[in-house]
């Protein structure tokens, strides 16, 4: 009981405090819930931008992926000869190796006949290398002359697609070559792309004339079922071209992911924004903080004189602060939640609000709060009932 009241108390003294003046108060919780609406939105930005980026890794079914070395990113790979994809298949526990090609295509918008870039997939359908339920219902269709399969999550600047097929519209053109789309599947526009488009390898050779066959863009490689992951690999190094590396799933996923953390100014400026944003809120929360405890500064003293001890003014300090982070925090996830639904709508990429998202900022914004109670409480040791009285 009395470790209870000893909270109790101080958050009863603190929360007396904060409530007696309500301009301050308001302005305080304002500052807060600017400051949580921020870390959200820059946080939302960058998981979005993670999940973008591999979005397409995600859905490729394989153990081991090749990429050349001076491959940055997967939108912009560098080629490397399509023998090194064969010398893996060399190996007892590898079952199956193919070759993926990828490059970025202009895609006419078949009702308003303008262009727009996109990223377009090619292999052979049989190889069901994404695993998109879609692609691998229309595969048959895909090994047939000038098909193409369409990205529905693509931005609407290339066109109502599937309005358009269910009105028999299937015609288009990517990069001034006539295709026919014959169906639409569901992966998602990017930071690197604003749409996608799937054919097989035949069809890629036909939409890129300029392409060699011989030349590929990255391996994918599925071993036997009795396999050892990481024993193949180490095997495989030793095999391959130098200038090649080999990906598990895992380390695909988080090789795309860092190309846009490390090598690119946007995880950068996401990151930033979000300090700054903390930054911002902190003072604010410093400053009615250690205004409040000047204006009380003789009531302090008063406590000091009658015996408190300087952990009771912390608890105090401390319950203001809390309570200012709960009171921001929550209509400003309130509002991040309604932001999301607008920033989704405008840049077509999904920005979830997960649970884990959720607990982050708010252990952020607590931090906030805490740190900017830890600077106001400096004021209280100029609390001296001998100065006071």
């Amino acid at each position: 009981m009395n470790l209870l009241t000893s909270f109790i108390f101080p958050g009863r003294l603190a929360w007396r405090q904060l409530v007696y003046d309500r301009t301050k108060l308001i302005a305080a919780i304002c500052g807060v819930l600017f400051a949580t609406v921020l870390v959200f939105m820059q946080i939302g930005f960058k998981d979005a931008l993670y999940a973008s980026a591999a979005s397409a890794p995600m859905k490729m079914d394989g153990d081991l992926f090749l990429l050349h070395k001076q491959t940055e990113a997967m939108w912009r790979p560098v080629r490397f000869n399509r023998t090194e994809l064969m010398r893996a298949l060399a190996h007892p526990q590898v079952a199956q190796a193919y070759p993926l090609y990828m490059s970025l295509a202009q895609f006419k918008n078949p009702a308003t006949q303008t262009k727009r870039t996109l990223m377009v997939y090619g292999y052979d359908p049989d190889a069901d290398i994404l695993d998109i339920p879609e692609i691998k219902a229309n595969h048959e269709l895909l090994r047939l002359k000038d098909t193409v399969l369409f990205d529905e999550a693509s931005r609407p600047e290339f066109g109502p697609v599937r309005q358009l097929l269910a009105e028999g519209k299937d015609s288009t053109e990517i990069n001034d070559y006539k295709i026919k789309i014959i169906g639409v599947f569901r992966l998602g526009a990017s930071f690197a792309a604003d749409g996608n488009v799937v054919t097989s390898e035949l069809n890629f050779l036909r939409i890129f004339p300029l392409r060699n066959a011989a030349e590929i863009d990255l391996g994918i490689i599925r071993l036997t079922p009795d396999a050892d992951l990481k024993a193949v690999q180490a095997s495989l190094k030793q095999r391959l071209n130098e200038n090649i590396n080999l990906f598990t799933y895992d380390e695909l996923v988080k090789f795309e992911q860092l190309y846009w953390d490390n090598m690119t100014p946007i995880g950068f400026i996401f990151g930033f924004g979000t300090i700054m944003g903390l930054v911002v809120g902190m003072v604010i929360v410093y400053q009615i903080l250690f205004t409040d405890i000047t204006n009380h500064l003789n009531e302090f003293a008063t406590l000091k004189a009658m015996g408190y001890k300087h952990r009771y003014f912390i608890k105090v300090v401390f319950a203001s602060a809390f309570y200012l982070a709960v009171l921001g925090f929550v209509p400003g996830y309130l509002m991040s939640v309604g932001l999301y639904k607008v920033a989704e709508a405008a840049i077509f990429i999904p920005m979830p609000m997960t649970y884990t998202k959720l607990v982050t900022v708010f252990l952020f914004i607590l931090s906030m709060c805490a740190t900017a109670g830890m600077l106001a409480m400096r004021k209280l040791k100029a609390a001296n009932p001998a100065d006071m009285f």
